[in-house]
């Protein structure tokens, strides 16, 4: 059924074929975050070799979910179980910069702008 319905709104132009892609890929059950992508942003973001909890990696961590939970939102505009997750990590995210800006500067500077967060 559901296959069908993507099918008649892409054929109709209502839908792209990429967003009927990643909605069939999201219901097969595939994650949003698997393990490898997890390890390349936390090696990108570590700050020494056995790295996993700075507050740089957890922004990382918690902004790669963010903007996943964005884009799941221009196709399930009405899931609002979802949406209070994404306020939730937006307010961890936000409290992991605090902590930053309080503690150090430099690597607060840093994180924002590789991220490319504005502040």
């Amino acid at each position: 059924m559901l296959l069908y319905l993507s099918k008649k709104l892409l054929d109709s132009g209502q839908l792209s074929d990429s967003v009927v892609n990643e909605y069939i890929a999201e219901e097969g059950g595939e994650s949003m975050f698997d393990t490898q992508k997890k390890k390349e942003i936390i090696d990108s973001y570590k700050i020494h070799d056995t790295d996993t909890g700075s507050a740089e990696v957890q922004i990382a961590l918690l902004s790669e979910r963010i903007n996943y939970l964005t884009e799941h939102f221009k196709i399930h505009s009405k899931d609002h179980h979802s949406r209070r997750g994404l306020l939730k990590l937006v307010a961890k995210r936000k409290k992991h910069i605090s902590y930053l800006k309080n503690s150090d500067k430099a690597r607060y500077a840093a994180v924002l702008g590789r991220l490319g967060l504005r502040k």
